[in-house]
């Protein structure tokens, strides 16, 4: 599956959720992303979700609203879209799933609106700083979890 997307490389984070508590009135079932504390929340309800951590868009590229899911892919190849190739123009036109290159890791879920995703990374280095183009950067055991845990029309919040 070919993921054209919005997204390139984002300090280190351990890996699998935290289950914490939440105070919110998010329904449980939501996904929500605190941009600021780059987080990502599944709420669970009862007043509890899990926490994993997450790279967010850089200055200039931070966005905040409501989406959702709209597919879900496992070791999706990568077409950078042109504006990424504006900026990087020696990146090849396909990276090719299970490259090291390939900035979607393990799994992706596309956003609605097509530009952004939650996705994997092959730099686990990458994930909890501000240096995407406006994805929300996973490690790979985290969004293969949070995967496993949510399904396409899944609601996504993403506060600053």
């Amino acid at each position: 599956m070919l993921v054209a997307l919005i997204c390139f490389l984002v300090p280190t984070a351990m890996a699998g959720p935290t289950r914490v508590e939440f105070k919110s009135d998010v329904a449980a079932g939501t996904i929500v992303v605190r941009t600021g504390e780059r987080q990502l929340y599944l709420v669970l309800g009862g007043g509890t979700a899990l926490r994993y951590a997450v790279g967010v868009g850089r200055t200039g590229r931070e966005w905040s609203g409501v989406s959702s899911i709209v597919g879900k892919f496992i070791a999706p190849h990568w077409a950078p879209p042109a504006e990424i190739r504006r900026e990087h123009p020696d990146l090849p036109e396909l990276i090719a799933s299970g490259s090291p290159a390939n900035p979607m890791g393990a799994a992706a879920m596309t956003l609605e609106g097509g530009l952004y995703a939650i996705h994997g990374t092959n730099d686990p280095s990458s994930v909890g700083g501000f240096v995407s183009y406006g994805c929300f950067r996973m490690l790979n055991a985290d969004i293969l979890d949070l995967f496993e845990r949510v399904q396409e029309g899944t609601p996504v919040l993403v506060e600053h």
